[in-house]
This record gives C-alpha cells, sequence and structure tokens, in this order.
C-alpha cells in the first residue's frame, strides 16, 4: 500500500478571492499583520499499488483528470 498527499494551489498571478476573504477574516479578528493570503486543497490517499513508478504515473493522472484544474492551479504530489 502507498500513501499520498496531493496539494493543489492557484498558479501565481490568479486571483484567489477566498484567500483575500480569510486574510480580511483575520485582520478583523485582531490578526493584522498576515497578508498575501493564498488558499489551497489537500488531499490524502491510500492506493493498493506497491509499485512506485506505477503509483506515481495514477497519481499524476487522478490531478490531470480530475484533482486540479491545470488551468489556473499547480499539484505536487508527495508519498509517504
Amino acid at each position: 500500500m502507498i500513501k499520498a498527499r496531493i496539494t493543489v494551489t492557484l498558479k501565481n498571478g490568479v486571483l484567489d478571492p477566498q484567500g483575500k476573504a480569510i486574510e480580511h477574516a483575520l485582520s478583523g479578528l485582531g490578526f493584522g499583520g498576515v497578508g498575501q493570503v493564498r488558499q489551497g486543497k489537500v488531499f490524502d490517499l491510500e492506493l493498493s499499488e506497491t509499485d512506485k513508478a506505477k503509483a506515481e504515473a495514477d497519481l499524476k493522472a487522478m490531478c490531470d483528470k480530475l484533482l486540479a484544474n491545470t488551468v489556473i492551479e499547480n499539484y505536487s504530489v508527495t508519498l509517504t
């Protein structure tokens, strides 16, 4: 069994309205020193695959086809 963590974030230059909302909310809660908040997604997966190269290829395909919008998002895959 292989465990993986996929982190998806917006590409630089893509507006992040959720990040701005979080930044504003943090400021309203008294955390005024926080800036440039960017929001993302994290997926933790367990694969029954035992071949590391096959697992990495499958994870890349999952990201490209579903988990990330590669037009506006970057992703990274970490095997754990």
